[in-house]
């Protein structure tokens, strides 16, 4: 049986492109969502900043799917903003399905965690929990899928986000770094469930 005749060249390339321009309007589609939240949250005097995760109430439950695009003021989105792009598009370099797959995992595992174990009569807002949820996910994605090209976005990303994992840890005052260690933790768990070799070397995800 032959096989199909490969693409040309050209039509490659355009594969190429049309691929970066869908991962691109993604990534900004989700930023755009989180900057019209602000806008409209601006426009209300925060009214939609009951909607964080506020640990062990019922009302708070919700929080674990709306908080992530939910900020306190646009300064706090604007410092989000640019990790979220970089740090999600080596996600997405992995592939769409992964993306969303590492993505609403994190959300779900990881706002639960702060919601089950989060200090009491606190509200958390923000990206962030998502964010180092993507920096979990890198590092450990090289460990458990065994790749020289993930290990190397492993190294690459501890040399050049290896800062940020001080955020986990207690430090200024109205920062959750709760979120921050839950969202590692849950991009970790991700990158296990995700990308770890089975015995006949398949790659889940």
């Amino acid at each position: 049986m032959t096989s199909p005749p490969s693409l040309p060249s050209d039509h490659r390339g355009e594969q190429v492109i049309r691929s970066i321009k869908d991962h691109l309007l993604l990534l900004i589609g989700i930023v755009a969502i989180a900057w019209g939240l602000e806008t409209a949250d601006t426009v209300l005097f925060g009214f939609l900043d009951r909607f964080g995760i506020q640990p062990r109430t019922i009302s708070g439950l919700s929080g674990i799917l709306t908080a992530p695009f939910l900020h306190l003021g646009f300064g706090h989105l604007i410092s989000n903003t640019l990790p979220f792009l970089i740090l999600g598009g080596v996600v997405l370099i992995g592939g769409r399905s992964v993306f969303i797959r590492a993505s609403v995992f994190i959300i779900a595992i990881g706002g639960m965690m702060l919601w089950t174990l989060g200090p009491k009569a606190t509200n958390h807002l923000g990206a962030s929990l998502l964010i180092f949820g993507y920096l979990g996910f890198l590092l450990a994605r090289g460990i458990f899928e065994r790749s020289g090209f993930w290990i190397l976005v492993s190294v690459l990303t501890l040399i050049l986000y290896g800062g940020m994992l001080g955020g986990v840890l207690p430090g200024q005052p109205g920062i959750s770094w709760q979120g921050h260690l839950f969202g590692f933790i849950a991009g970790v768990i991700a990158a296990r469930v995700m990308c770890t070799k089975d015995q006949g070397g398949a790659i889940s995800g």
